[in-house]
């Protein structure tokens, strides 16, 4: 920027009013604090949006499960209207038509979901669908969770994406983002919103940008399920099940560094590397634009952010998208997890099945002489249902280092179906069942090495 004083910017022989710099920097920088700067509280390290979350949770946390149960009703009963009768009145209305028209496949994960809510909430029928460990666990431990979540991310997410901090950020750090992770710099802060948040509200931006043209389907694909990292919170969660609060330090620099291996092959290897390079169905693509070579990374940023901002008149319009947003998470996603989530765990807790593909495991952790490899091989494909798992069935186990690399891998793996994997299937986002056990498998390998080299380092 040449100059910028009292009442005008100016930039590229372009000029700007102070108001439209204002327009991108106090909603950006609120957005910022709410989603990005991390607090310290009684219960550890989280950002506001989250703190928030729980304080509603505490407040109405005893009432989310039926309204939740409602809400899925709602959602199958309207959505059986809408594949039967097809009235005007949602086929003609863009919003409500991609809520509710949908395929016979998602319609039956909705009606599954809001069957299984309903089964845990009266607890009648098989009791392996509402003990405390599958329906159970969901519907009263993460669904209140991420009811809260999508309300508050939803309603404040147009912070983050309609006033230009994804196209100011995405210029700072294009030139490293594009050569090494083949993504556009705008989805470094998708990352840095799930490290200091939570994953699923790195999978609600990039969602949500995938819908309005900003990635391609490689990109949101490679995005989701490599860059909406376990948040920093739910990683301590993680150590401390397992009784390794000691080494947190080294323990977070390992999954830093596997973290960023996986970031880096994941995108150059199937099944990411194969998806499309095309947008979302019925949008424009927004390819991102070169910087001149005669400008630089700021200047750039900070005219295409006030550019952004000058679009966004009406309040109105912000919370009307907001809203929208709610409405498409409750309804649309929570039903699947809900569905996905407790066959996922059923299987788990009463089947011998992750016993049983965990056996291959076995040889490679004694080959990578890990102490216990038989007790340790199950937690190596048990987080595909739940990020919890490994560590509950792990924290029997007596060696440390054992301990240790099973604490990492779990929450590198990325990919579980309770929470992740369930909000990746119910979104928009081009990933299928098949990719998530791909990308689950293919994350394991690539870190697993990684992780036990450190870990023999270290004890």
């Amino acid at each position: 920027m040449n100059s910028l004083t009292k009442t005008e910017g100016k930039l590229e022989g372009k000029s700007f009013p102070l108001k439209d710099l204002m327009k991108f920097l106090i909603p950006s920088l609120i957005g910022i604090l709410l989603f990005v700067i991390p607090i310290q509280t009684k219960d550890g390290i989280t950002i506001p949006v989250a703190f928030f979350s729980n304080k509603i949770n505490s407040f109405a946390g005893t009432y989310i499960p039926a309204i939740t149960v409602a809400a899925m009703a709602l959602s199958v009963l309207v959505s059986i209207v809408a594949l039967v009768f097809k009235p005007k009145g949602i086929i003609e209305n863009k919003s409500m038509n991609a809520l509710f028209n949908v395929s016979k496949f998602w319609l039956g994960a909705r009606i599954l979901g809001t069957i299984f809510a309903v089964i845990t909430v009266f607890k009648f029928g098989p009791e392996m669908i509402y003990s405390e460990n599958t329906g159970g666990l969901l519907l009263y431990d993460l669904i209140p969770i991420l009811f809260t979540t999508f309300l508050l991310a939803g309603i404040l997410l147009p912070l983050l994406l309609n006033f230009g901090l994804l196209e100011f950020f995405g210029a700072l750090v294009m030139k490293v983002m594009r050569p090494v992770f083949k993504l556009p710099g705008r989805s470094a802060l998708d990352c840095l919103a799930s490290w200091v948040g939570d994953g699923t509200i790195g999978v609600l931006l990039t969602a949500k940008q995938y819908e309005e043209g900003y990635y391609t389907k490689r990109e949101a694909a490679v995005i989701a399920t490599t860059f909406s990292v376990v948040s920093i919170t739910f990683s301590i969660v993680i150590l401390q099940y397992l009784n390794l609060e000691k080494y947190f330090a080294p323990y977070y620099l390992t999954i830093i560094l596997a973290g960023l291996v996986a970031a880096i092959v994941m995108p150059r290897i199937p099944p990411l590397s194969r998806k499309a390079d095309t947008g979302y169905e019925g949008t424009d693509l927004k390819v991102e634009e070169q910087i001149p070579a005669h400008i630089s990374n700021v200047q750039w940023g900070l005219n295409e952010a006030v550019k952004k901002a000058r679009k966004n008149d009406r309040v109105s319009k912000i919370f009307t998208e907001g809203f929208q947003n709610v409405l498409d998470m409750w309804l649309g996603v929570l039903p699947v997890v809900m569905a996905i989530g407790t066959i996922a765990l059923v299987i788990a807790e009463f089947t011998p099945f992750f016993t049983i593909i965990g056996k291959p495991f076995e040889p490679i952790l004694s080959l990578l002489q890990i102490p216990e490899a038989a007790e340790a091989a199950p937690t190596m494909v048990i987080g595909f249902a739940d990020m919890l798992l490994p560590a509950v069935i792990g924290s029997g186990i007596e060696s440390e280092l054992t301990r240790f690399v099973i604490a990492c891998v779990s929450v590198t793996q990325l990919v579980y179906l309770s929470e992740m994997g369930g909000l990746l299937l119910g979104s928009k986002l081009p990933v299928s069942f098949k990719d998530l056990i791909l990308i689950f498998l293919l994350r394991t390998l690539i870190t697993l090495p990684i992780v036990v080299f450190i870990a023999h380092l270290i004890f």
